[in-house]
């Protein structure tokens, strides 16, 4: 039986470019997700994991891409190969099937996957401790807002309620109730 060759590719934003990450590779079905790997519960993720078959192939640029905590990394790589697809980390030259468990590739995902973790944090550390020296030396005022308050007001004395209007305007629901807050 001819599996199909997937591809999985992830950026973090929707101004990153994500070309970079498989070129080179023919694929037969491509999966963009411009989110977070935060959380292994990406739509896109979601979506290739249900389209993924026996046989198939799935490449991934490395392991970031597909996980960032070592629980999620496991768990997708368990959920991929017991579909009976095989997996493949390039940037790694990591390989993993349901039939052969490599003991050598095992430790190294788990390896790989942790420091990759460890990466993150100290990232985000490193980011809040400059957001809070910005912050004591005046410098930072947090992110520019996406939309006025007065849009949010507008939609919501119409009669539109926190949720929809959140909805309509593309924000996130403590935004509405901030700018409620501000104006009462």
């Amino acid at each position: 039986m001819n599996g199909k060759r997937i591809g999985y590719l992830r950026v973090s934003t929707v101004l990153q470019n994500e070309e970079r990450q498989l070129s080179g590779i023919e694929l037969d079905k491509e999966f963009v997700e411009k989110a977070s790997a935060r959380s292994a519960n990406r739509p896109v993720l979601q979506q290739m994991l249900e389209f993924i078959r026996e046989g198939d192939e799935v490449f991934i640029h490395d392991i970031s891409r597909l996980a960032r905590n070592i629980q999620d990394l496991h768990s997708l790589v368990q959920e991929i190969t017991s579909k009976g697809a095989t997996l493949n980390f390039l940037k790694e030259s990591l390989t993993f099937t349901s039939d052969k468990t490599d003991a050598m590739s095992e430790l190294l995902l788990s390896l790989l996957g942790a420091v990759y973790s460890f990466e993150r944090r100290i990232l985000l550390e490193r980011q809040r401790e400059g957001i809070e020296i910005a912050k004591r030396a005046g410098k930072y005022s947090g992110r520019k807002k996406t939309i006025n308050d007065e849009a949010i007001l507008e939609l919501l004395e119409c009669g539109m309620s926190m949720r929809k209007t959140a909805k309509e305007l593309g924000v996130s629901l403590s935004s509405v109730q901030r700018a409620k807050k501000i104006a009462a």
